[in-house]
C-alpha cells in the first residue's frame, strides 16, 4: 500500500497527475488508476502516531 501511494505522489510531484487527481484516486480506491508501484528500496517507515483517544 505504501508502495503505492509513493509511487502516485511521484507521479503528482513530476507533474504527471494534479493533486486533485490524486484526490480522486484514494476516493475512488481503485488500484489501477494509481501510479506505478515504488521499488522497496529505500522506504523506511521511521515512526508510526497512534490517537490515544
Amino acid at each position: 500500500m505504501v508502495r503505492i501511494l509513493v509511487g502516485t505522489m511521484v507521479e503528482v510531484g513530476t507533474t504527471r497527475l494534479t493533486v486533485a487527481e490524486f484526490a480522486k484516486i484514494l476516493a475512488n480506491r481503485d488500484r489501477t488508476q494509481a501510479g506505478p508501484t515504488a521499488p522497496a528500496r529505500g522506504l523506511f517507515l521511521v515512526q508510526v502516531f497512534y490517537n490515544n483517544a
